[in-house]
């Protein structure tokens, strides 16, 4: 089941999706919203499942789904939290900071509390205020719990994920050392994240969703070229079922928390920080990366960080090449 918010007020018009995206059939005569879905999820999920299976099989009113018209599908959420599944990532970014990774960071996870009154839908233009902010991209994979008890195992909170898609959690990186100073975390350098059009069950995704990891490629392009294509099953040091109960340790969590991966990054084969699409690597899912790769190689780092004009397109294929949570694709634009 694929489900998504169209733009109306502040929560959204929920809608199911067609395993195509190409059709939507509305859902508010079942839940006016998706936070609202969620909320009661074992007596609203059944119900949703059979208008997508109506949907599937053509025997109900449908539109044509346009990916322009979605809000993120949670417009604003109850929590969002971002995790470090790919310490890969973690340790080349406090590299590029001169940070030094603490050994704990592989056995656990490292969390930050982000803004979750403001998601963008995926069309949304990216605003940057200031060129020298240092705005990057960061394509993470994200779930959607429902309720979710405190002090719950690594392996029964994977029963509690009730959503999968994607985020692109911008960063203003050059913000982020002195804020990283002050001892309380991420504030001014993490404006409002992005999320897939699409949110899709995990029962849906079949063999492509195991152990808690999506195992698909992340595609990202940058300007129209391969930039990304990091395999999200790979090199991930923490499966969801960890980042909810590290989350979960000392409180529980409320239906429509959303948690993210943290950045996926893969190593090289043999071993290294991973290299570039076009020199036959897997490339990045972030800026910073390749300016730490670039570093490491040459002393200086040479790609630039976002800016006005510049282009993000994030997505997941399935074995046939049809995108599965819809495409994160936005241009910056001058705030």
């Amino acid at each position: 089941m694929k489900l998504a918010s169209l733009k109306s007020g502040r929560d959204g018009h929920l809608v199911v999706v067609s395993t195509d995206l190409a059709w939507y059939a509305d859902a508010v005569h079942i839940a006016p919203s998706l936070q609202a879905a969620l909320d009661d999820w074992d007596e609203i999920a059944p119900r949703l499942q059979a208008l997508a299976t109506d949907l599937e099989h053509d025997v109900i009113p449908k539109e044509r789904f346009h990916e322009h018209d979605a809000a993120a599908p949670l417009p604003r959420a109850y929590q969002w939290v971002d995790g470090s599944a790919y310490v890969n990532h973690v340790e080349l970014v406090r590299k590029a900071r001169g940070a030094v990774l603490p050994e704990s960071f592989w056995h656990d996870p490292l969390m930050y509390q982000g803004g979750s009154d403001e998601f963008l839908g995926a069309r949304d233009e990216i605003p940057l205020a200031d060129e020298a902010w240092g705005c990057d991209l960061e394509a993470e994979i994200v779930v959607v719990t429902g309720d979710v008890p405190r002090g719950v195992s690594s392996t029964d909170a994977l029963s509690y994920i009730r959503l999968v898609g994607l985020v692109n959690d911008v960063s203003l990186r050059n913000l982020i050392p002195a804020e990283l100073e002050k001892g309380f975390g991420f504030v001014q350098s993490k404006p409002a994240s992005v999320l897939s059009p699409v949110f899709v069950t995990p029962q849906s995704l079949g063999d492509y969703w195991k152990d808690g990891k999506l195992h698909r490629s992340l595609m990202v392009d940058l300007n129209g070229a391969p930039f990304g294509r990091a395999i999200a099953s790979d090199d991930c040091t923490f499966d969801f079922g960890v980042l909810i109960a590290h989350l979960a340790k000392t409180r529980n969590l409320e239906a429509g928390s959303i948690i993210g991966s943290g950045t996926v990054s893969n190593r090289d084969s043999a071993g290294g920080p991973g290299k570039p699409v076009a020199d036959g690597g897997l490339g990045y899912s972030c800026i910073a990366e390749v300016r730490m790769v670039e570093k490491i190689q040459t002393g200086e780092m040479h790609t630039p960080f976002l800016k006005p004009g510049d282009t993000v397109r994030i997505e997941v294929r399935d074995d046939a090449g049809h995108s599965i949570f819809g495409a994160i694709e936005q241009t910056v634009r001058a705030a």
